[in-house]
């Protein structure tokens, strides 16, 4: 499980995800990250389920 291992993940990566790079300011990696631990999360689902509620809200108010 060393290179080939790594390659075939990243492919399959490639084609199942799309990549969205984030940049927030200096300080605030490390609340989001505590903020996720705390609810036993990784960031990017955090980030993930932040995002869908936000749109339902969003979704909601225009209806």
């Amino acid at each position: 499980m060393g290179k080939t291992s790594a390659a075939v993940k990243n492919r399959y990566a490639a084609k199942a995800y799309d990549r969205i790079n984030l940049i927030v300011k200096k300080g605030q990696k490390e609340i989001i990250q505590a903020h996720a631990q705390k609810r036993n999360e990784s960031v990017n689902g955090f980030i993930n389920r932040a995002i869908e509620e936000a749109m339902q809200r969003d979704d909601e108010k225009e209806s």
